[in-house]
């Protein structure tokens, strides 16, 4: 079975809205979505899947970020995601069918920076294990690579091989 490879991927700076779901990213964050997507390009890291929260900020992420590195490939919108919880964001991923090689989550922290950090087995690069233990920022990817199905995800299973904030 070939590696699969997980993204996740933190929203890109949004502005105020009176509903939270309804933020919209700002102009710097649509410039820091698009630059995702052309870093994603370069290395080689184009997701076969998508998954995305319901709110418009990381919709819009996925919007600009896979036009650069995916263009086609129509998000899933799935609301557990939205939800916050590391829990949440495990099902989603464990849920992915066997066929997806890399896929690509885009959501919200705290749960995606937590989620990376409990995920990291320590036997990747540590560059990217200090730059992530600094904080996740707004517009932040993570990319993982997993020895086992999606299915198998849990703590401490996964090889963190970069940490970046492109265009940030």
């Amino acid at each position: 079975m070939q590696p699969r490879r997980l993204l996740l991927v933190r929203h890109a700076q949004a502005a105020d809205a009176p509903v939270d779901a309804d933020r919209p990213l700002t102009e710097r964050g649509s410039q820091h979505a698009s630059a995702i997507g052309s870093w994603l390009k370069r290395a080689g890291l184009a997701p076969d899947r998508a998954v995305v929260s319901p709110a418009v900020r990381a919709a819009q992420t996925w919007e600009r970020a896979g036009a650069g590195v995916a263009p086609g490939l129509p998000p899933v919108v799935d609301a557990r995601i939205y939800e916050n919880t590391v829990e949440a964001l495990l099902a989603v991923i464990q849920e992915i069918p066997d066929d997806v090689a890399t896929l690509a989550v885009i959501g919200h922290n705290p749960s995606i920076g937590v989620l990376a950090s409990i995920l990291d087995d320590g036997e990747g690069s540590p560059a990217a294990r200090r730059d992530l233990s600094t904080g996740f920022p707004t517009g932040g990817v993570a990319v993982f690579v997993l020895a086992a199905a999606f299915a198998a995800l849990a703590p401490g299973t996964a090889t963190l091989t970069d940490f970046t904030v492109p265009g940030g």
